[in-house]
């Protein structure tokens, strides 16, 4: 069948009734969760395993805020394999490529099951080939959050990777020789999972307001090393210094200006990419010039918004997640840098979640449609290479939601006529900015009439393509495969899209 987006769906996948059905879910499960009394330290995995009743066919959880440096995952996965577990869901906030040994537990069974919010690396490469058993689920930051709270996510055992424990068995991102920083996606595993162990290769006496509270943990397991703090800043983390998209970041801020939106107590939030950063850097220095303060910056966190909070140019940063170093000291030792779990930051059924108080929101695209759908989850030829993340929810929540990219990346137009794939509806998207003009959703009236005013290039999506294809020529069809290995999922749990074996 098809959804209202006319994306082939499956249909027995319904979305949650209502908010009040959620609500009582909700408290269902965290009247059901306790702890047997005392946290208990483990010797081993193996002496973990059998404490916590791992089985065959359970789902076990991990976060992802050591990112391509964390060593948790591959370390409890490559002992479930040698125990000889099988039919294991990993739910996962995200996998990366130095994940890539549970290629080989994927294609053994060991695993068969994936929910994730983005992936890349050789994981994804056996997903889209059809080597996962279940179909993946790609779910949003606030969505996972949602699925967990709701029963949606079922969680048998919850292994959280935490730089620092103390010996009541409470747990911290901020010290440790793996700090790293928040632990924003953990906070939902820790309260819902029905077993959970902290995994760490540091314990102190006393952590003072812990992240993870000793209350939800049943058990702590030491190891050597939990991962490589350096690794938290893998991925596109660095203002882009290309002429084309530094020009994109100037014609945004001409947006943001002309829509009045920097300005005393606004909020906002960019995606880490690097333009998104370059428009980080043009605001901040408007803001100096005109002796603006912003009430908040949230999301993933790096170190230009650090610097801001340091030079007073913003009164607090609502972080889920740090994405460099200077991140995690900023939140280590800055009492306005706090920290924030998914679902404070995005689960659509949370009270006032923080992507609804947000200004403007600056994010990426991998391709976008004439209908303004965004794909972040796909390339073209409908390989896996990344994922919603929080693109779905703050494009939803903030008032008005840009889009920065190239026209052409590669020589391949950016605009389609139809995305591979929908991670972000259309209607949630605003505005598109290119270095060859801009397109306006045409559902945001007041924005095409304050913007017709101004210099700006403002085009139709249409224009834009045809501009696109006068330059590199119209590309070939890619006919994608008509079996299915997954679906996404919106933050809602609505199904939006459905993700195809590559040929």
């Amino acid at each position: 069948m098809k959804n209202n987006l006319g994306r082939e769906i499956f249909d027995q996948m319904k979305a949650f009734a209502s908010s009040d059905a959620f609500e009582q879910e909700k408290r269902r499960l965290i009247n059901t969760k306790t702890t047997e009394g005392s946290v208990v330290f483990l010797k081993n995995i193996e002496e973990t395993f059998k404490y916590v009743g791992l089985k065959n066919g359970m789902t076990i959880s991990f976060h992802h805020h050591l990112r391509n440096g964390d060593k948790v995952i591959n370390f409890v996965c490559d002992a479930i394999k040698k125990e000889g577990f099988k039919d294991i869901t990993i739910a996962a906030s995200s996998l990366f490529p130095n994940n890539g040994p549970l290629v080989e537990l994927i294609k053994d069974q060991t695993i068969t099951g994936i929910v994730t919010n983005y992936i890349n690396g050789p994981i994804a490469n056996a997903v889209g080939m059809g080597d996962l058993k279940k179909p993946l689920i790609m779910d949003t930051h606030g969505g996972r959050a949602r699925a967990i709270e709701s029963g949606d996510l079922k969680i048998d055992v919850a292994f959280i990777a935490t730089p620092a424990v103390d010996k009541e068995g409470n747990g911290s991102g901020k010290f440790g020789p793996s700090a790293c920083g928040t632990l924003g996606y953990a906070i939902q595993d820790l309260m819902y999972a029905k077993k959970v162990v902290l995994i760490s290769d540091y314990m102190t006496d006393n952590i003072i307001e812990p992240e993870l509270s000793k209350h939800y943990v049943d058990a702590i397991l030491m190891v050597d090393k939990i991962g490589d703090s350096e690794g938290i800043v893998s991925g596109t983390t660095k203002i882009t210094r290309d002429p084309v998209g530094r020009k994109i970041a100037r014609d945004t801020v001409k947006v943001l200006e002309a829509l009045n939106l920097i300005k005393d107590g606004f909020s906002m939030q960019t995606g880490a990419g690097g333009i998104s950063l370059a428009v980080v850097e043009y605001v901040k220095n408007i803001m100096i010039s005109k002796n603006i303060k912003a009430r908040f910056a949230s999301g993933g966190i790096t170190g230009q918004y650090v610097d801001m909070l340091e030079n007073n140019l913003v009164d607090t940063l609502y972080d889920v997640q740090c994405f460099d170093l200077k991140a995690a000291r900023s939140y280590r030792e800055n009492r306005r840098h706090i920290a924030i779990s998914a679902s404070k930051y995005g689960n659509p059924f949370e009270d006032n979640p923080v992507v609804n108080d947000l200004d403007f929101v600056i994010l990426g695209a991998t391709e976008v449609d004439l209908d303004f759908n965004v794909n972040v989850t796909t390339d073209s030829l409908g390989q896996i290479m990344g994922g919603s993340g929080g693109h779905a929810d703050t494009a939803h929540g903030a008032k008005v939601t840009i889009i920065v990219t190239n026209l052409l990346k590669a020589r391949l137009p950016i605009i389609k006529e139809k995305v591979t794939c929908v991670t972000t509806p259309g209607e949630d998207i605003d505005i598109v900015v290119t270095e060859r003009g801009i397109a306006i959703n045409p559902l945001r009236t007041d924005l095409i009439e304050t913007l017709s005013k101004t210099k700006l290039p403002i085009l139709t999506m249409k224009e834009l393509m045809n501009i696109a294809h006068d330059i590199a020529g119209i590309p070939s069809n890619y006919e994608m495969s008509k079996e299915p290995i997954g679906y996404v999922r919106y933050r809602d749990g609505s199904i939006i899209d459905t993700l195809y074996k590559i040929k």
